[in-house]
C-alpha cells in the first residue's frame, strides 16, 4: 500500500500544472449554453418541428437546428441557454415556438428558432421535478399550451409561457403514467401515454379512452374523420368516432412507431426506431411499407414539400423522398 501511494504521488508530480489543478466547479445544464458543433446535424435528435416553411430539429445537448431548403442544409441555432437534452418542439405561429426536454426544460423563441429563452425548468417543482424530462408539447395558439412528461407531469400556461403550472389533477391518470405525446387532432386535444393511456380533452379534463392495446404509445396524429395511436411493437389503434371505439390496425411490422405525420397529399405516414416508413393511403385503415435505399432511424419526421420527408434520429437528420 505504501508503495502504491509513492508511485501514485510520483505519477502526480509529472503531469503539467494545468492537470493537476483542481476540477472546475460543477455548472448544472440548466445553466450552461448550447456549445456550436459542426457534427449537430449528425447528432442524436428526437423533436421535429415545421415553422412555417422552415424546419426545425431539437436533440441532445441543448442542439437546435433550422433548414430553409426542405433539410437538405441545417444551421444551429445563434443562442440557446441550456445543455439539456431536448425531446420535442412546437411552432404555434412561423416565429413563435416552444422546445421542451430533459430537466424540465421549457425553452421559447419568438424568432422562428434562431435564438431561445429559457421559461422554466424541473426546479420550479422541486427536487423530483428537477429529474422528470418534459416529453411533447403543444400550443393551440400564441397563449395557450400544455407540456407533458414522465411520471404524469402536466403544465398548462394561458399567456405564451410566462407561467407555467403544474396542473397533473386534470388528467385521468391515477398511476401517475409516462406522457409522452399531446396533440390537436381534428377539434380534440389529445394525450398519449404508457399502458395503453389515450386521454382526450372533454372541455374541463383529458378523460381517459380504452383502447385494445395496453402498451406504450409514443404518438397520436389523424385528422378530422379518423384519429391514430402507434406505439410499441408495430401497435396502431384507429378511431373514426372520436375515441369511443377503437380498432387495431395491422402494420406488418413489430418496433417500436415512434413519430407520425400526415403529408401534403393527406396521405397518413408512420415511422419507427428500425428506419420503417409507413403509408396508408386510407385515412390510416391500413398501411403500405416505402421501399428505401437505405432504412433511417427516426425518433421525429416532417413533410417537407410534395412527397418528401424530413426525419430526425440518433443519427441526424435525413431527406427521405416519397413515392
Amino acid at each position: 500500500m505504501k508503495r502504491r501511494t509513492l508511485l501514485g504521488a510520483a505519477a502526480l508530480l509529472t503531469l503539467p500544472a494545468a492537470a493537476r489543478a483542481a476540477p472546475a466547479a460543477f455548472r448544472d445544464l440548466l445553466d450552461t449554453p448550447a456549445l456550436p458543433s459542426r457534427l449537430a446535424p449528425r447528432s442524436p435528435l428526437t423533436g421535429l418541428a415545421r415553422a412555417g416553411q422552415r424546419l426545425v430539429a431539437v436533440g441532445q445537448r441543448g442542439h437546435v437546428l433550422s433548414s430553409d431548403d426542405a433539410g437538405r442544409n441545417w444551421k444551429q441555432a445563434d443562442a440557446v441557454p441550456v445543455s439539456s437534452d431536448l425531446v420535442a418542439v412546437h411552432f404555434a405561429t412561423p416565429q413563435r415556438g416552444w422546445a421542451v426536454g430533459h430537466d424540465g426544460v421549457v425553452l421559447a423563441t419568438s424568432d422562428a428558432g434562431a435564438r431561445w429563452t429559457r421559461q422554466f425548468d424541473g426546479r420550479q417543482l422541486g427536487a423530483q421535478g428537477a429529474e422528470n424530462p418534459l416529453l411533447d408539447v403543444w400550443f393551440d395558439d400564441e397563449q395557450h399550451g400544455i407540456a407533458v412528461g414522465a411520471f404524469g407531469t402536466l403544465l398548462v400556461t394561458d399567456d405564451g409561457g410566462r407561467h407555467w403550472r403544474s396542473e397533473p389533477a386534470l388528467a385521468d391518470n391515477p398511476k401517475s403514467l409516462h406522457l409522452y405525446a399531446v396533440r390537436r387532432v381534428g377539434d380534440a386535444l389529445w394525450i398519449a401515454g404508457e399502458q395503453g393511456l389515450l386521454l382526450r380533452h372533454d372541455g374541463s379534463r383529458f378523460v381517459a379512452r380504452p383502447t385494445p392495446y395496453a402498451g406504450t404509445f409514443f404518438g397520436v396524429f389523424g385528422n378530422q374523420r379518423a384519429v391514430l395511436a402507434h406505439g410499441l411493437r408495430g401497435n396502431v389503434v384507429r378511431s373514426v368516432d372520436g375515441g369511443r371505439n377503437w380498432q387495431a390496425v395491422t402494420t406488418g411490422v413489430t418496433v417500436g412507431l415512434t413519430a407520425a405525420t400526415v403529408d401534403e397529399a393527406g396521405r397518413f405516414v408512420i415511422v419507427s426506431q428500425a428506419g420503417h416508413v409507413l403509408v396508408s393511403a386510407d385515412e390510416g385503415a391500413s398501411f403500405v411499407p416505402q421501399k428505401l435505399e437505405r432504412p433511417v432511424p427516426a425518433a421525429a419526421v416532417a413533410t417537407a414539400g410534395p412527397g418528401t420527408l424530413v426525419v430526425a434520429g440518433p443519427r441526424g437528420v435525413a431527406t427521405l423522398a416519397l413515392s
